[in-house]
This record gives structure tokens, sequence and C-alpha cells, in this order.
């Protein structure tokens, strides 16, 4: 599975990602806004999570999951990920998250990719909604998902502990509906 935007391919995880996933994970800046990655991030916990995702990918167009490796074409480097996850095709709902190396924060990568995933779901997959968050605070989730049409449904305080930084993390959880969604220019 290949999505592709101007400057962005999303693709499966392979073995030669290994030192970008250190790269991008092992950063608290980038961890602290994520619920399950451990601080440090080893190669060892790089290692594993491509062996899972690869597992995922083996059961091609009918799982449940999408993990997506997201690289820069630019530099041929892998700058971040994103996911599309708990689908539910009788719902026609999912989830999933995304994040970027921070070397490369600030630049529209994360908004770029996580359009063509919004694009993936709704298109491809035929889903009509789409459930995601950001933790209080972060605030270039927040920007990102409002520019995509994602609204703000809700607050579930001290819903995780961040593996990260230890600490207990409200989490805004927003909604987009296909209807809704403000196409980015991919």
């Amino acid at each position: 599975m290949v999505l592709e935007t101007k400057r962005l391919i999303l693709r499966e995880w392979n073995e030669d990602d290994v030192d970008d996933l250190v790269d991008g994970l092992n950063n608290i800046e980038v961890s602290k806004w994520l619920a399950y990655i451990p601080h440090p991030f080893t190669k060892e916990h790089a290692e594993r999570w491509i062996r899972y995702c690869r597992q995922i990918a083996e059961k091609g167009m009918d799982r449940t999951s999408f993990e997506f490796a997201i690289e820069l074409k630019s530099e041929k480097k892998v700058i971040g990920g994103t996911s599309l996850s708990n689908i539910n095709r009788i719902h026609g709902t999912a989830g999933g998250g995304i994040w970027i190396n921070a070397k490369y924060h600030g630049h529209g990568y994360g908004t770029e990719a996580f359009g063509k995933r919004i694009e993936f779901a709704f298109d491809e997959l035929m889903l009509r909604r789409l459930e995601n968050g950001f933790f209080a605070g972060n605030e270039a989730s927040a920007r990102m998902q409002e520019k995509l049409g994602y609204k703000i449904e809700g607050l579930r305080r001290k819903a995780y502990i961040c593996r990260a930084d230890g600490e207990a993390k409200d989490e805004y959880i927003t909604g987009l509906l296909k209807e809704e969604w403000v196409r980015a220019d991919l």
C-alpha cells in the first residue's frame, strides 16, 4: 500500500526504517504527545514496532488498521508515521494518529500526510467518520486537525498515562465527518 502527495510517500514500514524511527521517536518533544511511546525509544522498540506493522500489512485491505511510514521524497527519509486504526466497516468509522520527527516540524508535513490519510479513509475505504484526539497542550495537533475540519467533541480527563514522561494526560476527543472534511491540496 503506497499513498503519495506532492512531497511525501505514505507506505508500509520496513526493516530499513529502524534508524529513522529511532531518530524521530527518541525525542521527548515528540514522544510526550504520544500515549504508548516510551522514552528513551530504542532500536529494539523500533524493530518490534516494524515486525508488528509487517504482520498487519500481511492482512491486505481487509485489515482493521493501517500503519504508514511518512517518507520525505526529497531526502528519501522517514520523517514520521500515521495510522488508521480500529476500522469498523459496519459503522464506517476509524481512529488513528500521527507524529512527525521534531527536525521536520513547521513545514506542513503533518497536515499533508494526515490529509492524505483522511482521503484514503473516506475515498478508498468508504468510511464516513474519523475519530481522533490530542493531548491538552498540543496546540500544533489541535491546529492541524481544525484546519482539516475536525471538531472537538469532548474532553477525557487524565485519559492516559504517557509512557514517555509518566504524566496523566487530558485528551481532547475530535471527530470528522466525511461531509465536513476540508480537502487539503495534496
